[in-house]
């Protein structure tokens, strides 16, 4: 009996076991320099200057070498430790009057924020937009002012043809009940 046991497993042992044991080989790849010299933030001066150079061949790129467009700005921001996009939270430390509105920066025509009220999240998120038309909004539920301030381009390439006819077909802001109150009120 116990010679049939120890049969079985020999023969177990040989079914799974090569008969030439091979040793583990292992060769290390040495990352090379990269070829490619990126630009600086301070050097990025048209859209042509945000397209990645994109990876050698055989290899798998980083977001630095695949990324374009506002995404790589982005990056080469953070590269340089500056915040493009400016995502701090609006300041929550004090109530939004006429006259110390809180600043909401802006480099488009338009910019949404959330207000939580004053004392912070003392109300659920109510959305406000501010314009370069009207730039002053106030909080309907706690009464707290933000201010749009534009920071962009001072003449958009796309902006509309003044006093050449072509501006019969400018998109008007809507009426909204804001225009129905007094503008001593604003």
């Amino acid at each position: 009996m116990f010679l049939q046991r120890s049969a079985v497993a020999v023969a177990r042992r040989a079914a799974f076991s090569p008969v030439l044991r091979r040793t583990l080989a292992t060769s290390a790849v040495r990352p090379t320099a990269p070829t490619t010299k990126f630009k600086r933030l301070s050097e990025v001066k048209t859209k042509d200057d945000l397209f990645g150079p994109g990876a050698a061949t055989g290899t798998v790129p980083t977001d630095l070498e695949q990324s374009t467009g506002l995404e790589r700005l982005e990056i080469l921001g953070k590269i340089e430790g500056i915040d493009v996009f400016d995502m701090k939270p609006l300041d929550a430390s004090r109530l939004g009057t006429l006259e110390d509105p809180i600043l909401v920066r802006s480099a488009g025509d338009e910019q949404y924020c959330g207000c939580t009220g004053f004392p912070a999240d003392s109300h659920e998120v109510i959305w406000l937009t501010t314009s370069r038309e009207r730039p002053v909004e106030r909080c309907p539920e706690c009464g707290s002012v933000y201010k749009m301030e534009y920071v962009g381009p001072e003449e958009d390439a796309h902006a509309h043809d003044h006093g050449h006819g072509h501006d019969e077909h400018a998109w008007v802001e809507p009426k909204t009940w804001a225009d129905h109150v007094k503008p001593s009120y604003w």
